[in-house]
């Protein structure tokens, strides 16, 4: 799928960095925080809630799961009544994208896991961090972070989401 295709479908950016080095990178979400506690309460400037791609192109729910923060693509802009649909043939509505965020032992106020690319399966490592109340940063990569791109998401605050995850 071409790089343009793939981020009018789930807000995820395919980018080359250094030489021979290729990297498919995301997008994403979540908190900071010394712990899980505080840090997920809810929209009052922590990772629990639904957030805009940097793309404005998907919306995810980031939220608890179990002992680690995931997050599900919720929303998505896409033409037409055909759903976005994954390598699997799968459609990407509700797909689990975000997996086993927690918080890093040398740093604080990123959490550290998993985000899926839906076209290829792959899944990569990624931090996330707050960067203010609204203001979530999403780093994909691969094997280092240094090979890898940040993005930055917003607190989604538009409309409903229609069915399938249309976005309006």
């Amino acid at each position: 799928m071409s790089e343009q295709g793939m981020r009018a479908r789930s807000g995820w950016r395919f980018s080359c960095v250094a030489r021979g080095w290729a990297a498919v990178l995301a997008l994403g979400v979540l908190l900071i925080g010394g712990g899980f506690g505080p840090a997920l309460a809810g929209p009052d400037g922590t990772l629990i809630g639904y957030w805009l791609s940097q793309d404005h192109d998907g919306v995810f729910q980031i939220q608890q799961c179990g002992d680690a923060v995931c997050g599900h693509l919720v929303g998505l802009r896409y033409e037409g009544t055909d759903v976005p649909r994954g390598y699997d043939g799968k459609v990407e509505c509700n797909l689990l994208m975000l997996t086993g965020f927690r918080p890093m032992r040398d740093n604080a106020r990123k959490m550290q896991g998993h985000i899926l690319d839906p076209d290829t399966g792959h899944v990569y490592d990624a931090q996330i961090w707050t960067d203010g109340p609204d203001v979530l940063k999403l780093r994909g990569y691969l094997g280092l972070p240094l090979f890898g791109e940040t993005q930055t998401w917003t607190r989604y605050t538009g409309g409903a989401i229609g069915p399938m995850c249309k976005m309006p």
